[in-house]
């Protein structure tokens, strides 16, 4: 894979940029902080060279002045909101960052709990934040929020919003998820803030759209791509071009909200420091680009992954969320098409030349292994095996397990557990492979080979197992798959 991204370089400029606009307040600045902070998958697959964690290792460098207040919404937690990726409820979600934060040497200060109106279950989990010794604040709904400013920023506004006491200069607000109040806190508290006499401030960190790079770059389509389903739209900023008559990006909601946002500044300080939505911004990942190609070939494989996985979850749930309209055409606008994944013709062609379903992956090297469906392994496992050879150099006909060690799990699987494929999982395979290691050089020698799959693309013919794509996600896989089921003619899939 090219590096495409300085990411010691965007640790530097970023940190150094943030304390920058801190002295431009009264050693107080409100940090929104969007995105995910431990796990930005998405930033480095779109920039090569990005480290997932690298906003949290920003944050580490700003340790000894910055401290974290967690923001979930007291509705969320009601209605039993998840998180996708973790599959956990905001409220328990919250639990996990303050352990994920204070387990590297970060500080959180309190959770707010926003738009809380009493409600039973932010009733109990208020009460769980006191019994583990958090403090915990109540932010309110506010009639006519967000476009009648004058109530707003006003006592029976902000006013009536509990004032999150906080002690160090930079103030970072995140959540679980969008939608949480982050923007709404910060505000309140610039309102208490100077109530008080302290010329707090306000800043935005949001890594995407980029706003310091063309308004179709592949990055910039590639975010659109990952909130297709928000109908988020990058757009250039008017403002900030009718102030500085420079073109900028930035995107729909902070465009549309900027006008309320620029005149709630005015009504707390009596003037705004911002002349347009970029201005509010601090992020320096576009000046730590160093192969732009690179990043546009990332970003472009993105799109087609993010179009892949839309059309898989239509064909799952039986249902869209009108997002795949929206990455045809953010495909168009990148001049891409699915089969400019190198794994997807790979797969179709074996499935074409075996009448069963393939998987076929693309080794860091761009070197192209396939599997195929058999009697004993189904294609993932069998391309996982298939790729462990070729990266360790081990002969294709070599038999890193043997089938009498296969038969067994087998026999466990349909005989005993209910089974109706007797077929080895990525899983299972790999378990059966550790086995053999204790015994067989060349079978530890493929196991050692995992690390190095981090990375790669992989595409299947038929729609994966859970448990397979589990498997490859743990491994650092990008998985694909065409929209169907193995057996189509069947109306239950367990997926």
């Amino acid at each position: 894979m090219k590096i495409g991204f300085d990411n010691e370089k965007y640790l530097e400029m970023q940190s150094q940029h943030i304390r920058e606009r801190i002295k431009k307040f009264d050693n107080k600045l409100y940090l929104e902080f969007g995105g995910k902070l431990f796990d930005d998958y998405h930033a480095s697959r779109v920039l090569p060279g990005f480290k997932p964690d690298s906003k949290l290792q920003m944050l580490l460098q700003l340790k000894d002045t910055a401290e974290i207040v967690i923001v979930v919404s007291a509705e969320d937690i009601e209605s039993g909101k998840q998180r996708g990726d973790y599959g956990i409820t905001y409220d328990l979600d919250v639990l996990r960052l303050i352990d994920a934060f204070q387990g590297v040497g970060l500080f959180v200060g309190s959770v707010c709990l926003t738009k809380y109106a009493s409600q039973p279950q932010a009733i109990i989990f208020e009460k769980k934040l006191a019994d583990l010794g958090i403090k915990s604040y109540k932010h309110y709904r506010i009639p006519g929020y967000p476009n009648d400013v004058a109530t707003i920023v006003s006592d029976e506004g902000y006013g009536k919003n509990e004032y999150i006491e906080t002690s160090r200069p930079l103030v970072v607000i995140t959540a679980p998820g969008p939608g949480s109040g982050k923007m709404a806190t910060c505000l309140s508290q610039l309102y208490h803030e100077h109530k008080r006499g302290v010329k707090a401030g306000y800043a935005k960190f949001e890594t995407f759209p980029i706003w310091n790079i063309p308004l179709k770059h592949p990055v910039n389509l590639a975010y659109e791509a990952a909130t297709a389903d928000l109908n988020d739209l990058n757009m250039i900023d008017p403002f900030h071009l009718e102030a500085y008559g420079v073109t900028t990006v930035n995107y729909n909601r902070d465009v549309e909200i900027f006008p309320v946002v620029n005149a709630t500044f005015e009504l707390i300080m009596g003037e705004s420091m911002y002349k347009s939505p970029t201005d509010m911004g601090v992020n320096m990942a576009g000046n730590c680009i160093i192969d732009d190609e690179a990043c546009c070939e990332a970003s472009k494989q993105e799109i087609i992954r993010r179009y892949y996985n839309a059309m898989c979850q239509k064909r799952i749930h039986g249902e869209s969320k009108d997002n795949i309209y929206k990455l045809e055409l953010l495909m168009k606008q990148a001049d891409v098409t699915p089969t400019d994944l190198k794994v997807v013709k790979a797969a179709l062609d074996k499935e074409s030349e075996t009448g069963h379903p393939a998987v076929a992956i693309e080794l860091n090297d761009g070197t192209i292994v396939t599997g195929k469906t058999g009697d004993l392994l189904g294609a993932a496992s069998a391309m996982l095996l298939n790729a462990l050879k070729t990266i360790g150099g081990i002969a294709d006909e070599t038999k890193l397990v043997a089938a009498s060690a296969i038969a067994p799990i087998q026999t466990l699987k349909t005989e005993y557990l209910g089974s109706i494929n007797p077929r080895l999982h990525t899983d299972e395979i790999l378990i059966a492979l550790s086995t053999s290691a204790a015994s067989d050089e060349l079978a530890a020698k493929a196991l050692e080979q995992l690390p190095k799959l981090k990375g790669c693309n992989v595409h299947s013919t038929v729609i994966l197992s859970s448990v397979d794509r589990n498997l490859l996600r743990k491994l650092g896989v990008q998985v694909t798959c065409e929209p169907k089921y193995e057996e189509e003619e069947r109306l239950y899939h367990k997926n």
